[in-house]
């Protein structure tokens, strides 16, 4: 099996935290709720899994971008962990989105440079 580089897997957990940062602009959202948004946005390319996806949200409440509490769902009898965007979120957003953005212009000069002559 091969092996990750840190530089890949931050580069992996940065794109995960950034679309579930995303995500949470919406409002509030418990784990299931926000993995199902981020697949059916990307017409299933992206499938969440528990194992990237709770360990990703926890590191979001642990860095203070995102707050998390057990509520009663509205149309369930149970109660769901929500996550919600706090303020640090919001701000760290506009920095990953920036960050994003930023390498897929790089990486889209060097993948296609003809678009960038015309």
């Amino acid at each position: 099996m091969a092996k990750h580089t840190p530089t890949r897997v931050g580069l992996l957990q940065g794109t995960l935290d950034m679309l579930i940062l995303r995500t949470l602009l919406y409002g509030p959202a418990h784990g299931h709720q926000i993995g199902k948004h981020i697949q059916r946005t990307t017409n299933e390319f992206l499938q969440m899994q528990h194992g990237s996806l709770y360990p990703a949200l926890h590191r979001l409440e642990e860095r203070g971008w995102v707050s998390a509490k057990w509520e009663m769902a509205p149309d369930r009898n149970r109660e769901f962990k929500y996550y919600r965007l706090t303020d640090k979120g919001k701000k760290q957003l506009v920095v990953e989105e920036s960050q994003w953005k930023q390498m897929a212009e790089a990486v889209a000069r060097v993948m296609w440079p003809a678009a960038e002559e015309s």
